[in-house]
């Protein structure tokens, strides 16, 4: 089953209360999205620790080809 945008963001924003969030559904599918995620937290780690810790807070939702959800485009930065 195809998850909402909302649950997308609620997942995120339980690791990240303070991020400024932004979810796009690309194909208006709801398999395919776009996430932008600001945060403190994100200031001097790489982009590749910013995106797993993204990616974690998904709980397993893009794991395997079962998981629920399919693609995510994901952008990670620190507030300038």
């Amino acid at each position: 089953m195809a998850m909402q945008a909302q649950e997308i963001e609620d997942l995120i924003r339980a690791t990240f209360p303070q991020a400024k969030i932004t979810i796009t559904d690309l194909a208006g599918d709801g398999n395919h999205y776009a996430a932008e995620v600001e945060d403190e937290s994100f200031r001097g780690k790489s982009r590749v620790a910013q995106q797993r810790a993204v990616y974690a807070a998904l709980k397993g939702k893009m794991d395997g080809s079962h998981g629920e959800l399919h693609a995510l485009a994901l952008t990670t930065r620190a507030p300038a």
